[in-house]
């Protein structure tokens, strides 16, 4: 009697889409514009200025853009948001962004 064969399948299923490299850190943020996302969900509300007091102790010059500006990353405009992030990002200057998300 012969042993079975048998056929074996990747039980995660085929990429959805392409990983890119990761871009280059930035050196520091003295200076630097950061500016921040959230969902609308978990106290970001009180994260948010607790970081911004934060850095802005460790790192001379550092400014904020703070999240009422973009919106609620995950509420009925989600789509439209995010799909405008690239470009807001861009006109606002970011150097680097903070995404809260809530619990």
């Amino acid at each position: 009697m012969s042993e079975p064969i048998y056929e074996v399948v990747w039980p995660l299923g085929k990429m959805a889409y392409e990983t890119l490299p990761l871009p280059r850190r930035i050196a520091g943020l003295e200076g630097k514009t950061v500016c921040e996302l959230w969902d609308w969900r978990f106290r970001g509300d009180e994260v948010f200025p607790i970081l911004r007091a934060l850095l802005a102790r460790r790192f001379p010059g550092i400014q904020f853009v703070d999240y009422t500006a973009f919106g609620d990353t995950h509420g009925p405009k989600e789509r439209e948001i995010i799909a405008g992030l690239p470009e807001m990002l861009r006109k606002l200057g970011c150097d680097a962004v903070i995404s809260g998300v809530g619990a």
